[in-house]
């Protein structure tokens, strides 16, 4: 089945350019150059959105986080913005991704094909279950006191790779390569973010976490 890509940018050469080159691998294309328009845009079900941050209205962090609040779809924020705390702020709004402008497309396209990997359903795997929660792989679905925690495409892929090395040390290099790719080997603050909004859903007390583990200086580890 065709993916659907919802592209938001105020940029109209930025717009033509992704369309011109997703269309061309395959990829259904919806432009959007405003915040306002791709909400209403985003009522088509897009399988994954890249979003500029610099929109007019309504910021694009703005956008992310309203996606995001009704939506599991892969979100990849495309921005001139390059700061450490600006990466922060996006992925913490929901962010999966996050490329900075200028852009290599062979490299974009790879990451559209990771962030839509990630948000494909896995094949069947056994439930992990713990004393606070109980994780159906097959499914994407966890139960914390009977009732269903949402986790994002990236958060899930996070916690799949953590559960199915149970008890074992994961690198943060391991992490970032199998979460988002070899590209990413030093974006360790990718995994600050998100293990903190794993523990944040999923940990009894997120400030001292017993599933979701840390190992200083050189990765995560998962115990039931």
């Amino acid at each position: 089945m065709t993916s659907r890509v919802l592209v938001v940018d105020d940029e109209p050469q930025i717009r033509r350019t992704l369309e011109l080159n997703l269309a061309a691998r395959g990829y259904q294309v919806d432009l959007a150059a405003s915040g306002a328009a791709a909400l209403e845009l985003a009522r088509r079900h897009p399988d994954l959105v890249i979003v500029d941050l610099g929109l007019p209205g309504m910021d694009g962090l703005e956008v992310v986080a309203r996606l995001r609040a009704s939506s599991k779809v892969p979100i990849m924020v495309l921005s001139a913005r390059d700061t450490e705390e600006t990466k922060i702020a996006a992925l913490d709004a929901g962010a999966d991704d996050y490329v900075t402008k200028p852009f290599g497309m062979g490299e974009l396209v790879a990451r559209v094909r990771a962030a839509l990997r990630r948000a494909a359903p896995p094949a069947a795997e056994a439930t992990v279950t713990t004393p606070d929660f109980v994780i159906d792989l097959s499914a994407k679905r966890v139960q914390r006191a009977g009732a269903e925690v949402r986790l994002t495409p990236t958060q899930w892929h996070l916690v799949e790779v953590l559960v199915h090395n149970e008890g074992r040390l994961v690198t943060q290099r391991q992490l970032l390569g199998e979460v988002w790719g070899p590209g990413y080997s030093s974006e360790t603050h990718y995994l600050r973010v998100f293990m903190a909004q794993i523990r944040r859903k999923l940990e009894p007390d997120p400030a001292h976490p017993v599933h979701f583990l840390t190992e200083p200086g050189m990765g995560y580890r998962f115990e039931r």
